[in-house]
């Protein structure tokens, strides 16, 4: 049995993305249980997480309740950057006061070419699916639905490749061992298609984003950072081609990127069936972002600069230029909480429709 609310907010995202409904925005507003954090993302505390991931799944279901924003209830599975990396052999650093990430395993295009793709489930990232297996079958099994999971935090193949392979020499291998580089991207898009394959085949090919936490009724979702290092040029030969296939293949794409990317906007808006764009940035870059990908895609702006506020469409966000843009917050107190969301309401249903 389904959770009608949750399908009444399926459908206002299923129309948002297809710009059948153009409402003027959507927003998530994420509410974080300060008294009961993710424990670490370590191996050893696997079963703690899927608690956790319980825990937390029927916390954003009661939300339901009194929250009335566009977000989905998901568990999450979000992960470190690492677990890709790790897979192809990279050493795991796991600091208690940090996220884990991936050391460098490859240092020269010799070593890139005797990397191999490693088998999925005979791999580190079976962990996932042990994880994942156990808290779907959980929560379906007490509430009757099909919960929807939050991705792992998962990058591009360009991205993975740059972990993998030692920075100090993965820049300069992109001008003098470009074929080496895009063999090893090659491995990583394959391991990919292994990933989500298996992972929709088990769980529906709907899901939340790994970041920020917007639905998608289908596509994948990653991030690009790396793009900021490089010209536009190296975007298009290296970058670009991979991001079409995985958009190919699953029926659209998501990106975060919080690199200084503006030299690749117009690559963004090659990408092919660019579902949402998420760029975290100051503000006053963003503001130039809206009106330029407001024909592209739709566009959820995160402001990061120092003493930037919040993004808020009454405040910046005019009618003139507004397209088809999400909003997401992170707070801490319900009372908070509901004040935004009564607020952000009333001024969506005051605004007109855009134009699809």
């Amino acid at each position: 049995m389904e959770n009608r609310e949750i399908e009444k907010r399926k459908e206002r995202w299923n129309a948002f993305h297809d710009g059948e409904r153009a409402d003027p925005f959507l927003f998530i507003i994420r509410v974080v249980d300060g008294d009961d954090p993710s424990p670490p993302l370590w191996p050893d505390r696997i079963r703690d997480r899927v608690d956790w991931m319980e825990r937390e799944y029927y916390r954003q279901l009661e939300s339901l309740e009194w929250l009335k924003d566009d977000g989905i209830p998901f568990i999450d599975m979000i992960s470190g950057t690492e677990i890709f990396a790790e897979a192809f052999g990279s050493p795991v650093e796991r600091d208690r006061d940090s996220m884990p990430f991936a050391l460098p395993a490859v240092f020269s295009p010799g070593e890139a070419e005797k990397i191999g793709k490693p088998d999925l489930m005979n791999s580190t990232l079976s962990v996932q699916f042990e994880m994942g297996d156990e808290v779907f079958a959980r929560i379906r099994k007490s509430t009757g639905h099909r919960p929807v999971f939050r991705l792992p935090d998962i990058q591009s193949p360009m991205d993975i490749a740059a972990l993998l392979w030692a920075k100090e020499d993965f820049f300069p291998a992109m001008l003098l061992e470009g074929d080496s580089v895009e063999r090893l991207a090659g491995k990583i898009l394959e391991l990919e298609f292994d990933f989500f394959d298996a992972w929709f085949a088990r769980y529906g090919k709907d899901f939340v984003a790994h970041y920020p936490e917007y639905y998608m009724p289908r596509g994948v979702t990653l991030s690009e950072d790396e793009i900021g290092a490089v010209s536009a040029d190296l975007f298009d030969r290296f970058f670009l081609p991979n991001l079409n296939a995985l958009s190919r293949r699953y029926g659209g794409i998501g990106i975060h990127c919080c690199a200084d990317s503006l030299h690749q906007w117009g690559g963004f808006a090659r990408i092919d069936n660019l579902r949402v764009l998420n760029l975290n940035r100051p503000a006053e870059v963003l503001r130039k972002a809206i009106p330029y990908f407001r024909d592209k895609t739709l566009f959820l702006p995160v402001s990061n600069g120092e003493g930037d506020r919040p993004f808020y469409p009454d405040r910046d966000v005019t009618s003139g230029d507004r397209g088809r843009i999400i909003y997401h917050y992170a707070l801490s107190d319900r009372d908070e909480a509901k004040d935004l969301s009564c607020r952000l309401n009333d001024l969506r249903e005051s605004l007109p429709q855009a134009e699809c």
